[in-house]
């Protein structure tokens, strides 16, 4: 009773101070998320700035520690910085995460090269890598609880929506910086020196965003639950150590946040990975279609997160998960038509036939780029997954013979690269081109360099349905704020006020991190396993579907909480 009478409360207008918090929270976290993505959408120029003059194996750990810091650590910064938020205040802590996660991205854009001061230069980088992270995973709980706790009970999903539109504002400024800075040099000079721009220009930010929050005060319902002496004393082993909240946040997890995490992911990274990579559009394209989307998109967060305070939190996201589970397949088909209808055409006349000795062909996970697959069927199913052609496999072949590769009329033989020891790049080349000559002659859209000889799979500008592309990845986008516009509100309610700091904030960033940060390297390995580039696409429905059958039978709606109430 006293739930729906908060819900159907009269409403009142937005204060001058709620708008502040509002905005000087979503403003730090969309900086925040901004450098966070830098570092992945430039990853390529700054592996060429700190690790390139490495040994491959040296190589590797960096690579490996680069990804740990960016998916991995995120969790521990929510056990770290959520604990000092239930200690000493949300205002305080998420002030700190900012600093860190400034300065760290500040100073990336001044570090030297390996080249200058040697291995020095991807230690440091590593460093400041992990301290992101460990920012990032303390902030999105901080800033969520913050203004959950500013609102009035019958708009919190509304007031905490303005937070949701961060992580997607982030990338569009990010996409948006880095596509300027691009277009006022030459390759060669942003290469070099021009990817730093927008790593200084973070600074400006940074300034802004702390001097708005040193302006703040701490949140009300802290506030009051200190002065009652009812803050925990040890955050962590309350949150997670007695049954009755740790339940509350493996709900959290399977039925929520896992399932909004492999939305999130599909809809605003994977779908970019998949034009580009997948459907071979240029980088540059890409990055204009998904930022239109996302321009056309993020108003909606804030229009679920306001409907959520009409007819409840759970209603959307459930909706928005059993949307992407019934529709990604078509969607992802869609846009391959839209954006590279030459290669629609292809995988629809023209299969592939991977014939290879059984246990030659292993499940290619790889989600830090640094595992090597060196026999024959891996080389070759490798090949045909990186170029988006459908394949089977077939073990009939001898023990001990190469994989071979059937297409059209033509037959290619694999090679194992550890066997072939220093002839391997020759042998490489010769099968990729042969390969390559193969598909170009049974009706693939392969250019070939005149020059070189080489083949590449690209899709041709003139062809690509510019609206309809943007029409799809607006649709993706869509499902994405339906399950991302409420999630704030929801898991801040669920929690107890003494821990919901730490309770809200490791569900959200083990979800996030884990389950959304694997997405691209589980959904690659599983589309090569099948030979079917739609395949992996079972990675974000079954996980999306987990949560949506967990989340209707576990999962309360929580509309009208009274957080003041609830500790």
């Amino acid at each position: 009773m006293a739930m729906a009478q908060a819900a159907g409360a009269p409403s009142r207008g937005m204060t001058r101070e709620e708008r502040k918090v509002i905005f000087a929270s979503s403003l730090g976290t969309v900086f925040e998320w901004y450098d966070f993505y830098l570092y992945g959408s430039l990853a390529a120029f700054i592996g060429a700035t700190f690790f390139s003059q490495y040994p491959e194996a040296t190589r590797n750990i960096f690579a490996l520690l680069a990804f740990a810091a960016g998916f991995i650590v995120r969790p521990f910064g929510a056990l770290v910085f959520g604990r000092i938020g239930d200690l000493v205040g949300r205002k305080y802590t998420f002030l700190v995460t900012i600093l860190i996660m400034g300065l760290s991205t500040f100073i990336v854009g001044l570090l030297p090269g390996s080249a200058t001061i040697g291995i020095a230069a991807p230690i440091i980088l590593i460093i400041l890598r992990m301290l992101q992270g460990l920012a990032l995973g303390g902030e999105y709980g901080g800033a969520a609880t913050y203004v959950a706790e500013h609102a009035p009970d019958n708009r919190r999903g509304f007031y905490t929506s303005w937070i949701q539109t961060t992580a997607t504002l982030g990338l569009f400024l990010s996409l948006i910086i880095i596509l300027v800075v691009q277009g006022s040099m030459a390759k060669e000079d942003f290469a070099a020196w021009g990817w730093r721009i927008p790593f200084l220009l973070s600074v400006v930010l940074l300034g802004i965003s702390v001097w708005i929050r040193m302006t703040l005060s701490e949140s009300p319902t802290f506030k009051r639950m200190k002065e009652e002496g009812k803050t925990s004393k040890a955050p962590l082993t309350e949150a997670f150590g007695q049954w009755k909240n740790a339940r509350i946040a493996l709900i959290a997890l399977f039925g929520l946040t896992a399932g909004q995490a492999v939305v999130w992911y599909s809809g605003q990274f994977y779908s970019l990975f998949f034009l580009q990579n997948v459907l071979k559009v240029d980088a540059r394209s890409v990055n204009i279609m998904i930022a239109v989307a996302l321009a056309l998109g993020s108003i909606f967060f804030v229009v679920f997160g306001w409907l959520s305070d009409k007819i409840g939190r759970k209603p959307i996201i459930m909706a928005g998960l059993a949307l992407a589970v019934l529709t990604y397949f078509p969607l992802f088909k869609a846009l391959t038509w839209a954006a590279n209808p030459a290669l629609a055409q292809a995988q629809a006349d023209v299969r592939a036939t991977v014939t290879a000795a059984p246990g030659d062909c292993t499940f290619q996970f790889n989600p830090v780029g640094t595992a090597k697959f060196t026999k024959s069927c891996d080389i070759a199913t490798g090949f045909l997954a990186r170029n988006s052609v459908p394949y089977d496999i077939v073990t009939t072949a001898p023990a001990g013979t190469p994989a071979t590769v059937a297409v059209g009329g033509a037959t290619v033989t694999s090679y194992d690269a550890t066997a072939a020891g220093a002839d391997a790049a020759a042998q490489g080349t010769a099968f990729n081109n042969a390969v390559h000559a193969a598909l170009h002659d049974a009706g693939y859209p392969l250019v070939k360099n005149e020059t070189t000889g080489a083949y590449a799979m690209v899709a041709d500008p003139a062809a690509v349905n510019w609206p309809m592309t943007i029409g799809i990845l607006f649709i993706l986008m869509i499902y994405v704020t339906m399950v991302y516009g409420p999630i704030a509100a929801i898991l801040v309610e669920m929690f107890p006020t003494r821990i919901r700091y730490t309770g809200m904030s490791l569900p959200y960033h083990i979800g996030n991190g884990w389950f959304g940060g694997l997405l691209p390297a589980t959904v690659f390995a599983m589309s090569a396993a099948k030979g079917d580039i739609y395949f992996g696409l079972w990675y974000p429905i079954a996980f999306a579907a987990m949560s949506l059958v967990i989340g209707l039978l576990f999962v309360k709606d929580t509309l009208g909480t009274n957080l003041h109430a609830k500790d």
